[in-house]
């Protein structure tokens, strides 16, 4: 199982592992096709047979959904509400020094989607 915090410039990517929920790297978007491919990489390689996805609006909704018709992925695809799991992965990394870099790298991006996560399994 694989959660995506979907975004623009980045994509967060948290993964279930026995029951340990683990940040992946974050794909940085070049293009949305570099970044379906990247995914379907990553989904392919983890086995993940339920790709969980955060969406916060309706905007944001018809992007994924765009997005998903890119994507080779053939699993079960499950949508759950985001509101605010990037404001919790921002307080989560509040107190670290390079906060800012962490922002930019994806990896508060990546905490986000372990928050998705967590909701969809009920751990939050």
């Amino acid at each position: 199982m694989i959660a995506l915090d979907f975004g623009l410039k980045r994509l967060g990517l948290a993964w279930n592992c026995n029951g340990i929920i683990l940040p992946l790297p974050a794909i940085i978007r070049k293009n949305r096709n570099q970044a379906a491919n990247e995914l379907d990489k990553v989904l392919e390689t983890k086995k993940a047979k339920i790709l969980v996805i955060g969406v916060a609006n309706d905007e944001m909704q018809k992007r994924v959904e765009y997005f998903i018709g890119l994507l080779k992925f053939s699993g079960e695809i499950v949508f759950v509400d985001e509101n605010l799991s990037s404001k919790e992965a921002d307080e989560h990394i509040k107190e670290m020094n390079n906060s800012r870099i962490l922002r930019k790298n994806g990896v508060i991006d990546s905490i986000s989607a372990t928050i998705i996560l967590k909701r969809y399994l009920g751990c939050i």
